[in-house]
């Protein structure tokens, strides 16, 4: 178990490195913010290009991966949307928001880095199939599902379903991660191997997705915080660290996948809570103490539930 904490830890140190660097004042969190543009638009895509042109996938077919992890999604979405509204009175709006907080995992900025560490290139690979569909279906369950919250409680007519989702696909079109898959895959279907000054220029390109991710995933915590619904924060943080990546467990052995596959899988459900909650919390102007409680505590929390469920996995 010290390996696998010792393994673990040093993505959570680069964490707390960033937090630390901006908290202490030595640099300003708008160094953050460029720097998470910088993974989110250049480094990152570069390595889900690099990592689906030269992608072996002879493991079959995606489905049972997708179909796994969105078990785990669909179980947890729905325990924390009823716990909201039931258990804590809140309305639809919270109720959807607490759902997004309790499954939606920071798969880029932290998810990437351990799956890497861990698991290794197969795992990488099995996170960018993940990562193919995961933006696309998490934004848009999201979205139309906190729309339909809005027109619930405020008795007011919304978008159509059309306008909604036409609105969804230009930004996801437009988001540098699906561009960067698409790159990957048109690539891949080439059959061209990368190499030369390109294939150097990507892999040190690539090389500094992890890092400078985890860096400026720190630097970015300190205007989250714990800023109120600590009770409802502490149920989705347990949904989110305990029962999504353990639906996900269950649900990769029942479809057989493959050890690694299976690891990459619950690791990245075992992740905190990415950012995207305080995104649709900020788009709908609601339950913005709830996101970023959750965000906080999965983070403070997650070196240890991380490492727990890599010693069971290992």
């Amino acid at each position: 178990m010290s390996d696998i904490f010792l393994n673990v830890l040093p993505i959570f140190i680069l964490i707390l490195t960033g937090w630390l660097i901006v908290r202490l004042g030595y640099l300003k969190p708008t160094v953050g913010e460029g720097l998470g543009d910088f993974v989110f638009r250049v480094a990152v895509p570069v390595l889900l290009f690099r990592t689906i042109a030269e992608a072996d996938f002879r493991d079959g077919s995606p489905w049972p991966l997708w179909v796994a992890y969105f078990s785990g999604v669909a179980v947890t979405w729905t325990i924390g949307h009823l716990v909201a509204t039931l258990a804590f009175g809140r309305d639809a709006r919270m109720g959807v928001l607490a759902g997004v907080s309790s499954a939606f995992a920071n798969t880029v900025f932290i998810g990437l880095p351990l799956v890497s560490r861990i698991v290794g290139e197969e795992g990488i690979v099995a996170l960018s199939i993940l990562l193919s569909v995961h933006l696309p279906v998490m934004m848009i369950s999201g979205t139309v599902l906190m729309e339909r919250a809005e027109r619930k409680v405020s008795g007011r007519p919304g978008q159509s379903p059309l306008k909604l989702l036409a609105g969804v696909a230009r930004n996801l079109l437009r988001n540098p991660l699906v561009i960067g898959l698409a790159f990957g895959a048109g690539f891949h279907l080439l059959g061209q191997p990368l190499g030369g000054p390109v294939k150097s220029v990507i892999d040190q390109l690539a090389a500094t997705a992890a890092p400078a991710a985890l860096v400026s995933i720190g630097m970015a915590l300190d205007k989250y915080g714990l800023a109120g619904n600590l009770g409802l924060a502490t149920v989705t943080s347990l949904l989110k660290l305990v029962v999504l990546p353990g639906v996900v467990f269950a649900a990769c052995h029942l479809l057989g996948l493959n050890d690694n596959w299976t690891t990459a899988l619950v690791l990245t459900a075992a992740v905190p809570t990415g950012v995207n909650a305080w995104l649709i919390a900020n788009h709908f102007n609601v339950g913005h103490a709830l996101a970023s409680s959750t965000i906080t505590l999965t983070t403070a929390l997650g070196v240890v539930s991380v490492s727990v469920w890599a010693y069971l996995l290992m």
